[in-house]
Protein backbone atom coordinates (compact mmCIF):
# COMPACT_ATOMS: atom_id res chain seq x y z
CA UNK A 1 0.00 0.00 0.00
CA UNK A 2 1.28 3.36 -0.53
CA UNK A 3 2.26 5.05 2.48
CA UNK A 4 0.65 8.59 3.10
CA UNK A 5 2.75 11.16 4.80
CA UNK A 6 2.41 15.49 5.37
CA UNK A 7 4.28 18.01 3.95
CA UNK A 8 3.59 21.28 6.14
CA UNK A 9 4.49 24.81 5.25
CA UNK A 10 3.40 26.48 8.60
CA UNK A 11 1.31 28.87 6.24
CA UNK A 12 0.64 32.18 8.10
CA UNK A 13 -2.99 33.18 7.07
CA UNK A 14 -4.34 36.84 6.97
CA UNK A 15 -4.58 38.93 10.22
CA UNK A 16 -3.03 36.46 12.05
CA UNK A 17 0.69 35.80 13.23
CA UNK A 18 3.64 33.23 13.11
CA UNK A 19 2.88 32.23 16.59
CA UNK A 20 -0.61 31.39 15.79
CA UNK A 21 0.41 29.57 12.47
CA UNK A 22 2.92 27.63 14.93
CA UNK A 23 0.38 26.68 17.06
CA UNK A 24 -1.79 25.09 14.06
CA UNK A 25 1.30 23.03 12.54
CA UNK A 26 1.59 21.97 15.96
CA UNK A 27 -2.30 20.69 15.87
CA UNK A 28 -2.12 19.44 12.65
CA UNK A 29 0.57 17.53 13.93
CA UNK A 30 -0.64 15.37 16.51
CA UNK A 31 -4.13 15.46 14.42
CA UNK A 32 -1.76 13.38 11.11
CA UNK A 33 -0.11 11.51 13.94
CA UNK A 34 -3.85 9.74 15.50
CA UNK A 35 -5.02 9.38 11.35
CA UNK A 36 -2.18 7.16 11.08
CA UNK A 37 0.45 9.55 8.69
CA UNK A 38 3.88 7.83 8.31
CA UNK A 39 5.81 11.19 8.12
CA UNK A 40 5.26 14.97 8.81
CA UNK A 41 7.64 17.10 7.15
CA UNK A 42 8.20 21.07 6.62
CA UNK A 43 10.36 23.18 4.36
CA UNK A 44 12.99 25.85 4.72
CA UNK A 45 11.57 29.08 2.81
CA UNK A 46 12.97 32.59 3.80
CA UNK A 47 11.63 36.12 3.56
CA UNK A 48 7.76 34.77 2.78
CA UNK A 49 4.87 36.75 4.59
CA UNK A 50 2.87 33.62 4.47
CA UNK A 51 5.34 31.09 6.06
CA UNK A 52 6.50 30.44 9.25
CA UNK A 53 8.61 27.64 8.81
CA UNK A 54 12.43 29.70 7.90
CA UNK A 55 14.07 28.01 11.53
CA UNK A 56 12.73 24.96 9.79
CA UNK A 57 15.23 22.25 12.83
CA UNK A 58 13.83 24.45 15.66
CA UNK A 59 9.98 23.85 14.09
CA UNK A 60 10.82 20.10 13.83
CA UNK A 61 12.02 19.70 17.23
CA UNK A 62 8.70 21.22 18.71
CA UNK A 63 6.82 18.92 16.32
CA UNK A 64 8.70 16.08 17.29
CA UNK A 65 8.14 16.89 21.16
CA UNK A 66 4.17 17.41 20.40
CA UNK A 67 3.93 13.62 18.73
CA UNK A 68 5.55 10.20 20.00
CA UNK A 69 5.82 8.44 16.63
CA UNK A 70 5.02 9.99 13.84
CA UNK A 71 8.27 10.61 11.99
CA UNK A 72 9.21 14.50 11.62
CA UNK A 73 11.81 16.23 9.26
CA UNK A 74 12.54 18.36 6.64
CA UNK A 75 11.16 18.57 2.96
CA UNK A 76 13.90 19.79 2.79
CA UNK A 77 16.70 21.81 3.76
CA UNK A 78 18.00 24.29 1.49
CA UNK A 79 21.61 22.98 1.49
CA UNK A 80 23.26 26.11 -0.37
CA UNK A 81 22.33 28.16 2.77
CA UNK A 82 24.12 26.25 4.95
CA UNK A 83 27.05 24.27 5.47
CA UNK A 84 26.50 20.82 5.65
CA UNK A 85 28.49 20.48 9.11
CA UNK A 86 26.07 22.97 10.99
CA UNK A 87 22.97 20.41 9.28
CA UNK A 88 24.89 17.68 10.29
CA UNK A 89 24.92 18.88 13.62
CA UNK A 90 21.88 20.22 14.25
CA UNK A 91 19.92 16.68 12.74
CA UNK A 92 22.33 14.88 15.29
CA UNK A 93 21.05 16.71 17.83
CA UNK A 94 17.33 15.99 16.80
CA UNK A 95 17.79 12.56 15.97
CA UNK A 96 19.60 12.10 19.96
CA UNK A 97 16.00 13.86 21.09
CA UNK A 98 14.01 11.40 19.30
CA UNK A 99 15.69 8.50 18.12
CA UNK A 100 14.71 6.66 15.10
CA UNK A 101 11.97 9.71 14.49
CA UNK A 102 13.91 12.13 12.34
CA UNK A 103 14.35 12.61 8.33
CA UNK A 104 17.03 15.00 6.74
CA UNK A 105 15.27 16.10 3.11
CA UNK A 106 18.21 18.21 0.98
CA UNK A 107 17.18 20.30 -1.59
CA UNK A 108 19.46 22.62 -3.81
CA UNK A 109 17.31 25.46 -4.07
CA UNK A 110 18.02 28.69 -1.91
CA UNK A 111 14.29 28.63 -1.45
CA UNK A 112 13.89 32.39 -1.10
CA UNK A 113 14.94 35.37 -3.61
CA UNK A 114 18.54 36.48 -4.55
CA UNK A 115 18.53 39.31 -2.52
CA UNK A 116 17.64 37.00 0.70
CA UNK A 117 19.62 34.45 -0.65
CA UNK A 118 22.64 36.87 0.06
CA UNK A 119 21.37 38.15 3.04
CA UNK A 120 21.78 34.38 4.39
CA UNK A 121 25.39 34.90 2.98
CA UNK A 122 24.78 31.87 -0.03
CA UNK A 123 27.74 31.92 -2.34
CA UNK A 124 25.63 32.24 -5.56
CA UNK A 125 28.74 31.99 -7.67
CA UNK A 126 29.02 28.15 -7.22
CA UNK A 127 28.31 25.97 -9.83
CA UNK A 128 25.84 22.99 -10.41
CA UNK A 129 28.33 20.12 -8.87
CA UNK A 130 28.67 21.99 -5.73
CA UNK A 131 25.31 20.40 -3.96
CA UNK A 132 26.17 16.74 -4.46
CA UNK A 133 29.55 17.79 -3.15
CA UNK A 134 27.71 19.31 -0.12
CA UNK A 135 25.37 15.84 0.26
CA UNK A 136 28.26 13.68 0.14
CA UNK A 137 30.38 15.70 2.82
CA UNK A 138 26.74 15.75 5.17
CA UNK A 139 26.69 12.03 4.90
CA UNK A 140 30.30 11.73 5.73
CA UNK A 141 29.43 13.02 9.17
CA UNK A 142 26.84 10.58 9.71
CA UNK A 143 29.04 8.02 9.34
CA UNK A 144 30.70 6.42 12.43
CA UNK A 145 34.26 8.12 13.69
CA UNK A 146 37.31 7.18 11.85
CA UNK A 147 40.83 7.63 13.63
CA UNK A 148 42.35 10.80 13.55
CA UNK A 149 39.23 12.52 11.77
CA UNK A 150 39.52 15.90 12.45
CA UNK A 151 36.39 17.41 11.87
CA UNK A 152 33.49 15.71 13.55
CA UNK A 153 29.40 16.34 14.02
CA UNK A 154 28.95 15.98 17.87
CA UNK A 155 25.86 14.98 18.01
CA UNK A 156 25.45 13.20 14.74
CA UNK A 157 28.50 11.08 14.61
CA UNK A 158 27.61 7.17 13.84
CA UNK A 159 23.47 8.43 13.90
CA UNK A 160 20.78 7.06 11.84
CA UNK A 161 20.02 9.95 10.17
CA UNK A 162 18.25 8.95 6.68
CA UNK A 163 19.01 11.54 4.03
CA UNK A 164 16.30 11.47 1.12
CA UNK A 165 17.24 14.18 -2.29
CA UNK A 166 14.51 16.64 -3.21
CA UNK A 167 13.99 18.43 -6.59
CA UNK A 168 11.72 19.71 -9.03
CA UNK A 169 13.89 18.66 -12.38
CA UNK A 170 15.58 16.00 -13.26
CA UNK A 171 19.38 16.82 -11.40
CA UNK A 172 17.32 15.41 -8.27
CA UNK A 173 16.52 12.43 -9.65
CA UNK A 174 19.66 11.63 -11.03
CA UNK A 175 21.53 12.43 -7.79
CA UNK A 176 19.27 10.56 -5.92
CA UNK A 177 19.73 7.22 -8.21
CA UNK A 178 23.61 7.73 -8.16
CA UNK A 179 23.95 7.93 -4.48
CA UNK A 180 21.09 5.31 -3.73
CA UNK A 181 18.92 7.80 -1.57
CA UNK A 182 15.48 8.06 -1.36
CA UNK A 183 13.98 10.38 -3.88
CA UNK A 184 11.16 13.22 -3.37
CA UNK A 185 9.90 15.19 -6.28
CA UNK A 186 7.98 18.43 -5.30
CA UNK A 187 4.86 17.49 -8.52
CA UNK A 188 2.72 19.76 -5.76
CA UNK A 189 4.09 22.78 -7.43
CA UNK A 190 5.73 21.73 -10.12
CA UNK A 191 4.55 18.65 -11.63
CA UNK A 192 5.55 19.41 -15.46
CA UNK A 193 8.71 17.08 -15.14
CA UNK A 194 7.26 14.60 -12.64
CA UNK A 195 6.59 11.25 -14.91
CA UNK A 196 9.93 11.84 -16.43
CA UNK A 197 12.19 12.43 -13.33
CA UNK A 198 10.33 9.33 -11.61
CA UNK A 199 11.71 7.68 -14.85
CA UNK A 200 15.47 8.31 -14.86
CA UNK A 201 15.42 7.40 -10.89
CA UNK A 202 14.10 4.29 -11.02
CA UNK A 203 16.06 3.28 -14.53
CA UNK A 204 19.74 4.89 -13.10
CA UNK A 205 19.38 3.81 -9.09
CA UNK A 206 21.96 2.34 -7.95
CA UNK A 207 21.68 -0.26 -4.52
CA UNK A 208 23.76 1.42 -1.52
CA UNK A 209 24.25 0.67 2.01
CA UNK A 210 21.49 3.64 2.60
CA UNK A 211 18.51 1.47 0.20
CA UNK A 212 18.21 -1.26 -1.19
CA UNK A 213 15.61 -0.51 -4.01
CA UNK A 214 14.27 3.13 -5.35
CA UNK A 215 11.52 4.50 -3.31
CA UNK A 216 9.72 7.69 -4.61
CA UNK A 217 7.81 9.95 -2.70
CA UNK A 218 5.88 12.90 -4.57
CA UNK A 219 4.02 15.81 -3.53
CA UNK A 220 0.40 16.34 -4.03
CA UNK A 221 -1.90 18.78 -3.26
CA UNK A 222 -5.23 17.40 -1.80
CA UNK A 223 -8.25 19.75 -0.56
CA UNK A 224 -11.14 17.68 0.75
CA UNK A 225 -13.89 18.35 1.63
CA UNK A 226 -17.94 16.95 2.24
CA UNK A 227 -18.47 17.85 -1.62
CA UNK A 228 -16.70 19.56 -4.25
CA UNK A 229 -17.75 23.07 -4.26
CA UNK A 230 -16.78 23.16 -0.83
CA UNK A 231 -13.46 21.81 -1.54
CA UNK A 232 -12.83 23.91 -4.69
CA UNK A 233 -13.98 26.63 -2.29
CA UNK A 234 -11.59 26.09 0.21
CA UNK A 235 -8.58 25.61 -2.68
CA UNK A 236 -9.42 29.00 -3.40
CA UNK A 237 -6.55 30.29 -0.96
CA UNK A 238 -4.04 28.07 -2.27
CA UNK A 239 -4.78 29.73 -5.92
CA UNK A 240 -4.38 33.14 -4.67
CA UNK A 241 -1.08 32.56 -2.45
CA UNK A 242 0.51 30.72 -5.56
CA UNK A 243 -0.75 33.60 -8.41
CA UNK A 244 0.61 36.24 -5.99
CA UNK A 245 4.05 34.24 -5.35
CA UNK A 246 4.50 34.21 -9.33
CA UNK A 247 3.99 37.55 -9.72
CA UNK A 248 6.53 38.49 -7.62
CA UNK A 249 3.63 39.65 -4.54
CA UNK A 250 4.27 36.78 -1.99
CA UNK A 251 1.78 37.63 1.39
CA UNK A 252 -0.19 35.39 4.01
CA UNK A 253 -2.71 32.92 3.14
CA UNK A 254 -5.81 35.08 1.65
CA UNK A 255 -9.23 33.73 2.99
CA UNK A 256 -10.88 31.72 0.56
CA UNK A 257 -13.68 33.52 -2.60
CA UNK A 258 -16.49 32.47 -4.42
CA UNK A 259 -15.69 31.38 -8.24
CA UNK A 260 -12.10 33.04 -8.08
CA UNK A 261 -11.15 31.59 -11.86
CA UNK A 262 -13.89 33.00 -13.13
CA UNK A 263 -12.34 36.35 -12.86
CA UNK A 264 -8.85 35.67 -13.74
CA UNK A 265 -6.80 36.07 -17.28
CA UNK A 266 -5.23 33.48 -19.70
CA UNK A 267 -1.85 33.42 -18.68
CA UNK A 268 -3.39 33.48 -14.57
CA UNK A 269 -5.37 30.77 -15.75
CA UNK A 270 -2.57 28.66 -17.12
CA UNK A 271 -0.05 29.08 -13.87
CA UNK A 272 -3.49 27.35 -12.41
CA UNK A 273 -3.71 24.57 -15.04
CA UNK A 274 0.06 23.79 -14.66
CA UNK A 275 -0.76 22.31 -11.21
CA UNK A 276 -3.28 20.33 -11.91
CA UNK A 277 -1.26 16.99 -12.43
CA UNK A 278 -0.17 17.69 -9.00
CA UNK A 279 -3.77 18.53 -7.11
CA UNK A 280 -7.16 16.29 -6.12
CA UNK A 281 -9.84 18.38 -4.87
CA UNK A 282 -13.23 17.50 -3.82
CA UNK A 283 -15.29 15.35 -1.91
CA UNK A 284 -14.47 11.81 -0.82
CA UNK A 285 -15.40 10.21 -3.77
CA UNK A 286 -13.89 12.70 -5.93
CA UNK A 287 -10.68 12.63 -3.54
CA UNK A 288 -10.42 8.58 -3.23
CA UNK A 289 -10.96 8.54 -7.47
CA UNK A 290 -7.93 11.15 -7.82
CA UNK A 291 -5.55 9.65 -5.21
CA UNK A 292 -6.00 6.31 -7.31
CA UNK A 293 -5.54 7.82 -10.23
CA UNK A 294 -2.50 9.90 -9.14
CA UNK A 295 -1.04 6.56 -7.55
CA UNK A 296 -1.98 4.25 -10.81
CA UNK A 297 -0.42 7.03 -12.94
CA UNK A 298 2.84 7.67 -11.26
CA UNK A 299 3.49 4.27 -8.90
CA UNK A 300 4.41 6.21 -5.99
CA UNK A 301 5.84 4.41 -3.33
CA UNK A 302 4.79 7.70 -0.91
CA UNK A 303 2.46 10.61 -1.34
CA UNK A 304 3.11 13.61 0.95
CA UNK A 305 0.01 15.30 0.91
CA UNK A 306 -0.29 19.50 1.58
CA UNK A 307 -2.97 21.94 1.83
CA UNK A 308 -2.93 24.94 2.78
CA UNK A 309 -6.12 25.93 4.10
CA UNK A 310 -7.08 29.26 5.04
CA UNK A 311 -9.49 27.79 8.20
CA UNK A 312 -7.73 25.44 10.77
CA UNK A 313 -11.28 23.16 11.44
CA UNK A 314 -11.58 22.69 7.29
CA UNK A 315 -8.10 21.94 7.07
CA UNK A 316 -8.13 19.43 9.97
CA UNK A 317 -10.83 18.29 8.38
CA UNK A 318 -9.47 17.93 5.05
CA UNK A 319 -6.08 15.90 6.38
CA UNK A 320 -8.92 13.54 8.17
CA UNK A 321 -11.03 13.20 4.68
CA UNK A 322 -7.67 12.23 2.91
CA UNK A 323 -6.15 9.74 5.63
CA UNK A 324 -10.09 7.83 5.09
CA UNK A 325 -10.61 8.03 1.56
CA UNK A 326 -6.76 6.41 1.43
CA UNK A 327 -7.38 4.04 3.75
CA UNK A 328 -10.43 3.01 1.99
CA UNK A 329 -8.29 2.26 -1.55
CA UNK A 330 -6.68 -0.86 0.62
CA UNK A 331 -10.03 -2.36 1.99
Amino acid sequence: MTRLSVLDLAPISQGEDAGTALARTRELAIHAEALGYQRYWLAEHHNMPGIASAATAIVIADIARATRTIRVGAGGIMLPNHAPLVVAEQFGTLASLFPGRIDLGLGRAPGTDQATAQALRRHLSGDAYQFPDDVVELMHYFDALQPGQKVRAIPGAGLDVPVWILGSSLFGAQLAAMLGLPYAFASHFAPAQMMDAIRVYRDRFQPSRHLAKPHVMLGLNVFAADDDATARYLMSSRQQAFVALRYGRPGPLPPPVDDYEAGLGPAERALLDGLAPGTVCGGPETVRAGIDAFIARTGADEIMVTAQIFDQAARLRSFEITAQEHAALAA
